[in-house]
């Protein structure tokens, strides 16, 4: 009972120095200011909300498939599984240095057998020793190394979990751009199909002609090579798509030879964009929230690496029992104890420290750094984006258009042809030039989702202004 009182005192007088302890030693973290960055943007100080809940921005595609398949994604992918573990990892070591705030205590019983020579006290003593120590050891953290060392592990493990964010962004972006791609291909084997169908029209057309001596056979050449370059674009649009395939395999953790998107042409609505986005919605970039945290790891390591200048001071004690017999260990006249503090007061480490702190200074100014141009790299990503997606929508106006003249313009061509009015080549150059505008089109088209996804990633998961 006096030895479970005496120990409770010693944890309870060493947890309280804790509170008692001078202010901790290196600069304090301020959130860094981007001051080229106009008012009106909506920029604040470093004020990352990568937490906030931007929900599944793919549903406003409303299609079923995507959705299907950024599920499978979220479940299965292996780098997302290892993003996770990642932060269990950060978490663990923000743990392990929260344990330096308490006190250490073990127990070490030990059985010896000794045998000591003349010239020790006791001299001439065989016999064996039962010892049961409770051995306590805790850091006073006077200068605040304890608390910046756990201040540096806790903004780590934030950062991590915001690494995990950035690769689940990543992951559902890749999986839509892939997917659209996909479909793409799906749309240009669809045109494609129907050209070689009039391509083997027409040359059974031709072929009936050179049999009644209306044309002559390099119409009919024409008309089979013509064939042939569309079944060879064919051939390159199943292989895209089978790599697009394989792709999302991947993605969503599947074994690519087994794994089957049916083909289809259907895609959703191109969610439409409000105008005039609020540079605050960067900061929900979840690789925004890691830079800034690891500006907060780095300046608390340099917290670490001043305190190597000061003493460090420690509570150490030990008590337990010693005797010669198992029977009579627990005796109490054979308690023993001691108790003391120790202090290690660095004299000379051959500029060791002073390098130590400069190392964590030039570690801290690249965190900065690397913070800005994060931030720079937001804002070139959502005006790329906003930027490709005025274009293509422009651009879809204009290839519409084209399509409706290239289409009128090929059944022209085939009703003269029919009449013998022209010759085959009107009718390829006519088809020729549909197929590549109706094949623009549909490239535009999936280019515009793409710009779409891109600006989701680029504004951390949507821009629904409501959302933050």
């Amino acid at each position: 009972m006096r030895l479970s009182f005496s120990f409770a005192r010693l944890t309870v007088a060493g947890t309280a120095a804790v509170f008692v302890a001078g202010c901790a030693v290196g600069p304090n973290y301020h959130r860094p200011m981007m001051t080229d960055i106009p008012a009106s943007y909506g920029w604040k100080i470093a004020t990352p909300s990568d937490d906030k809940i931007k929900g599944d921005w793919w549903k406003s595609f409303h299609d079923p498939v995507l959705d299907d398949l950024e599920v499978q994604a979220t479940a299965a992918n292996p780098r997302l599984r290892e993003a996770m573990a990642r932060v269990d990892q950060s978490r663990a070591t923000a743990r392990i240095d929260q344990s330096q705030f308490f006190p250490q205590v073990s127990l070490d019983p030990s059985v010896q057998r000794m045998h000591t020579s003349p010239a020790q006290v006791p001299p001439l003593f065989t016999g064996t020793v039962y010892t049961t120590p409770l051995d306590l050891s805790y850091e006073i953290d006077i200068w605040g190394r304890v608390r910046r060392s756990f201040e540096s592990a806790q903004a780590e493990a934030e950062a991590t979990v915001a690494d995990y964010n950035t690769v689940l962004l990543s992951l559902h972006g890749d999986v839509a751009v892939n997917y659209f791609l996909l479909r793409q291909m799906d749309a240009e084997t669809e045109i494609l199909q129907r050209t070689l169908q009039l391509r083997q029209k027409s040359v059974d057309i031709l072929e009936e002609r050179f049999r009644g001596g209306l044309v002559t056979g390099s119409d009919v050449d024409r008309a089979r090579t013509e064939r042939e370059l569309t079944q060879t674009q064919v051939y390159e649009a199943q292989r895209q798509r089978t790599n697009l395939q394989d792709a999302l395999a991947l993605l969503c953790g599947k074994i690519a030879p087994s794994f089957r998107i049916a083909p289809g042409t259907a895609v959703g609505k191109v969610p439409s964009v409000p105008l005039g986005l609020p540079a605050s919605l960067l900061e929900r970039r979840p690789d925004i929230a890691a830079a800034e945290r690891r500006m907060a790891a780095a300046n608390a390591r340099i917290g670490v690496a001043y305190a190597a200048f000061f003493p460090a001071v420690s509570l150490t004690g030990e008590a337990g029992y010693s005797s010669l017999t198992a029977a009579s260990m627990l005796n109490w006249e054979n308690r023993l104890f001691q108790v003391g503090p120790e202090v290690a007061l660095p004299i000379f480490t051959g500029g060791r420290t002073v390098a130590g702190v400069k190392e964590a200074r030039a570690e801290y100014n690249a965190t900065c750094a690397e913070y800005r141009q994060t931030v720079l790299v937001g804002f070139r990503d959502v005006s790329d984006a906003v930027n490709d997606l005025q274009s293509y929508k422009l651009e879809t106006g204009s290839l519409d258009r084209a399509v409706k003249a290239a289409e009128a313009t090929t059944d022209t061509s085939n009703r003269s042809f029919t009449q013998g009015l022209v010759n085959y080549l009107n009718v390829v150059d006519s088809e020729r030039v549909q197929l590549e505008a109706e094949t623009q089109r549909v490239q535009v088209m999936a280019l515009e989702r793409v710009a779409t996804v891109h600006l989701y990633k680029a504004l951390g998961g949507g821009f629904e202004v409501s959302g933050r």
